[in-house]
């Protein structure tokens, strides 16, 4: 039967009745249970405790009545009629055993009637040999009955006051609960505090020490504080001469770790061992400090530095990481808290530093520009620092997402003899006495001042210096072969360490074995291996090495990575050269040993491979090397692309300058060509002509032979070969009467020693029309103290106020160029008599520059304001105001 033909023939006004007798009224003095007791069900039912009303009889009388009830009416019978007395002691069981549950009456209701139904079910016996028609029936009517049950309870007066009680005891344990799972689970901000603390000290200590060559003989430490060794160098931006007319101003030199503080997008080149990754380093642990920062860096307070080493991202063609894996991808061992690198990102608060964009394969790094750029569109506010060897991008490559590009200059003569003291304080008392006699070699000596142009190359004449006790290697190839013999033969000897691996080897047979490490590398694009593919190498080269062949490889291999002294482990499970600079000098070697000349001539045009080339000619043969040259000039030739055409031909010619013996048709013949692309044609080709390196300057032809345009390109490349060894060639132009290169020529001032170029230079100079730009304080001390006054002054943001008016009350310009640095500008206080007729403000943004000061000037034509102006209307109307 349905349960709705029954709902019909059991109205409630029927059944209500009927099933309220099974259960005890409530009334004065009822007395079933105490009061701070539950009441349970055995003590609400009629049949059972004090309060008996009804007996068992009774209960089987009462279903008896409802089976017959449900029974009349017309249609199908519910049951079969023989079943009548087996149902009818079924439903009584049932309503027995609301006596025998464990429950009281709140539970009960919050059961509901069907569990309730289904409890009383459980608890009766089973009925035995009933057919479906009956079980059915008996599921049915229990459901009713329990319903009527339930009802009855809520009616009761005791039950709502009751239900209140439990309802709040239950909230309030739900709550303590609560309380209890948030104090053991902090707020998503404390979490993050807690670990950004412990981050940062991570990379403090990570990133706070820096290896500087050659201190490490003699028992002093590997490792130096960085906050010690680090020297702070200059980075440049664009080129050209910005007075002459229609021309780009040129960015002025700024400290290359304050980059980022003019600009939120750094994309900053630099050759190998110009401090591109130590600069990362200084980034780091300046933002990861917690106290005072080193000076000019308080603008990375509360940046949170994220170091992406490309090079460990791509060993095997992975995805670059997203940021939820920056840190893993690293190998930082600390596991942020959920969605933490995403909440830095999107506050703007990261500081991200992408290392080595040249240390990824070529065909790889279009990939890494697009990653780049999704993470540029999807995070704004944040600082972004991408390195590169110089030719390894093309110019402008990241300038379309807001990428300013700067270049790391080579290291100043001032800067070189800053590195000098400091790396012989790191070396202790014993190399003191060394540090003079280097000192006077760096100005006397031109084959060590050329070699002297970056820390790495710097740290090595430093080692080698002291270690050959005042005596130096003449080229880069001899210096390089003495700093493997230091590392791989002197080391360990020196330091009286014995034999800690257990074994012993000469320098031959380990540069042989690592020679192999290195030609799988660069062959392969890379700077960094797997530990068990290295291994593997070693193993394999072994048996050909007959004095390494004594010992078990895995022993050999344990050796070359713990005490050579030139592979490292950036992680448990990779390998690389502790500089690249290494890698590529014993990579020619391997490839001149295997006679792979068709393998270098292939991968002439591309980046990772020039300095391989060049080294390669150097440890060539006469008759390998004349094979090199040779075929770098008929790739020249085949090349159809003008850039590559010069490309190949300044490779062969820099390569020259490597070679130990050369046949002399070779060596005309490279000169030959060389001499079709000097002078340069362009700016462009000018700045890559100076990539050649001081040789070129022997390439150039004097003024006396050039058009003025050839002049002014020739000039640009020999400013930017910024040695000693340029001065006496540009000083042969002082007395060129074309604006361009005497404007040229004020402008590379900062790329040499202010007081020996002033001298040499700027003091020679014509100045009619030109315009003398002084970026920093001394230079303005230089014209000071040369007494030169010109009337064309121009003077960058740089330059301090005290030097400003200094320059100005000396000169007395009538052309002035004032760079501001922003906010409201004051222009410097200069007597009415002064002769300034035209002045050019450059300024950024919103903030005003106040013309007040103008007003009593009596020669005062002109203002052009690259920005806003107040007070304009104090001038005198003969005063033309333009703004830009």
């Amino acid at each position: 039967m349905e349960p709705a033909l029954i709902g019909t023939r059991l109205a409630s006004a029927a059944i209500g009745p009927l099933l309220k007798k099974l259960l005890v009224s409530e009334g004065p003095g009822a007395g079933l249970v105490r009061k701070d007791a539950e009441v349970r069900l055995s003590g609400l039912v009629s049949f059972r405790g004090e309060k008996r009303t009804l007996t068992e009889k009774d209960v089987r009388k009462l279903a008896a009545t409802l089976v017959e009830r449900s029974r009349r009416g017309d249609g199908e019978p519910p049951f079969p009629a023989d079943e009548t007395g087996a149902v009818t002691d079924a439903l009584a069981a049932n309503l027995l055993a609301l006596g025998d549950l464990d429950m009281d009456d709140v539970q009960a209701v919050r059961l509901g009637h069907r569990d309730l139904a289904r409890r009383l079910r459980a608890a009766a016996p089973a009925p035995d040999g009933l057919s479906t028609d009956s079980v059915l029936y008996l599921e049915t009517m229990t459901e009713w009955a329990c319903l009527h049950v339930l009802e009855f309870f809520t009616s009761r007066s005791t039950f709502i006051a009751r239900s209140l009680v439990e309802q709040t005891r239950a909230q309030a344990e739900l709550l303590a609960k609560m309380d209890e799972v948030i104090r053991r689970t902090p707020p998503a901000e404390t979490r993050d505090e807690a670990f950004e603390r412990r981050y940062l000290a991570h990379l403090a200590r990570k990133h706070g020490r820096l290896t500087i060559y050659g201190v490490d003989l003699h028992h002093s430490p590997d490792e130096w504080p960085l906050d010690t060794a680090y020297l702070s160098l200059e980075a440049t931006g664009g080129e050209g001469a910005p007075e002459a007319p229609g021309r780009q101003r040129e960015q002025p030199s700024v400290r290359a770790d304050l980059a980022l503080a003019r600009h939120d997008k750094v994309l900053l080149r630099g050759l190998a061992g110009s401090g591109k990754t130590t600069l990362v380093q200084w980034l780091t642990v300046s933002a990861a400090a917690t106290g005072d920062r080193p000076e000019g860096m308080a603008y990375l307070r509360g940046r949170v530095p994220f170091v992406l080493p490309l090079r460990t991202f791509t060993r095997h063609g992975e995805r670059l990481p997203s940021p939820d894996r920056f840190l893993s991808a690293a190998g930082c061992p600390l596991t942020p808290p959920e969605g933490w690198t995403d909440r830095v990102l999107a506050a703007g608060r990261g500081l991200v530093l992408v290392d080595g964009i040249d240390e990824i394969p070529g065909a790889e790094r279009g990939r890494a520009r697009d990653w780049l750029r999704d993470l540029l569109d999807a995070y704004e506010g944040n600082r972004w620092l991408v390195t590169s060897r110089p030719t390894a991008v093309r110019d402008d490559w990241l300038a379309p997402d807001g990428f300013t590009e700067l270049t790391l200059a080579p290291m100043a003569r001032a800067e070189v003899a800053t590195f000098v003291r400091r790396w012989h304080k790191a070396a202790g008392p014993d190399a003191a006495v060394y540090e003079q006699p280097l000192l006077d070699s760096l100005r006397t000596a031109e084959h060590v001042a050329q070699l002297a142009t970056n820390p790495l190359m710097c740290g090595l004449i430093c080692a080698l210096h002291r270690d050959r006790r005042g005596f130096l290697p003449r080229g880069r190839k001899a210096l390089y072969e003495a700093a493997l013999s230091l590392l791989l033969s002197r080391r360990d000897r020196e330091r009286d360490m014995g034999a800690p691996t257990g074994l012993v080897l000469d320098e031959a047979p380990q540069i042989q074995l690592i020679q192999r490490l290195a030609y799988w590398l660069t062959l392969n694009g890379r700077t960094q291996m797997d530990r068990a593919h290295a291994a593997s190498i070693v193993t394999e080269a072994v048996p050909a090495v007959p004095e390494a062949s004594a010992y078990p490889p895995d022993q050999v291999f344990t050796h070359l990575l713990h005490r050579s002294g030139l592979l490292r482990e950036p992680t448990a499970d990779t390998v690389e050269f502790v500089h690249r600079t290494f890698q590529d000098h014993l990579a020619a070697k391997a490839l001149v040993d295997h006679w792979d000349i068709g393998v270098l001539v292939r991968h002439a045009t591309d980046d990772q491979w020039e300095d391989v080339i060049r080294m390669a000619v150097g440890h060539a043969r006469p008759r390998e090397c004349a094979e090199i040259l040779r075929e770098l000039l008929s790739a020249a030739d085949a090349a159809e692309d003008r850039r590559v055409r010069l490309r190949l031909t300044l490779l062969a010619a820099t390569a020259l300058d490597h070679a130990t013996e050369v046949p002399p048709a070779i060596r005309e013949e490279v000169l030959r060509r060389t001499e079709e692309v000097i002078p340069p044609r362009s700016p462009e080709e000018a700045r890559q002509l100076a990539e050649a390196g001081p040789m070129v300057l022997d390439l150039l032809a004097g003024p006396e032979e050039l058009t003025d345009e050839e002049a002014y390109h020739s000039v640009i490349t020999a400013t930017h070969i910024t040695t000693d060894a340029a001065l006496p060639y540009l000083a042969r132009f002082v007395r060129r009467t074309s604006l361009e290169v005497r404007s040229q020529l004020v402008w590379s001032w900062h790329r040499f020693d202010p007081r020996s170029y002033a001298e040499e230079i700027v003091a020679h100079l014509d100045p009619s029309d030109l315009i003398f730009t002084v970026q920093d304080d001394d230079q303005a001390e230089e014209l000071t103290r040369l007494g030169l006054t010109p009337s064309y002054l121009s003077i960058e943001k740089t330059v301090s106020e005290d030097r400003t008016a200094m320059l100005l009350s000396l000169c007395d310009p009538v052309v002035l160029g004032l760079e501001r640095s922003g906010g409201l500008y004051e222009l410097p206080l200069m007597p009415p008599s002064a002769r300034l007729r035209h002045l050019h403000v450059y300024g950024s943004g919103g903030d005003a520059v106040d013309l007040e000061p103008l007003a009593a000037l009596s020669h005062l034509e002109t203002v052009r304001v690259y920005g806003n102006v107040s007070g304009s209307e104090c001038l005198p109307p003969r005063v033309m105001v333009t703004l830009f």
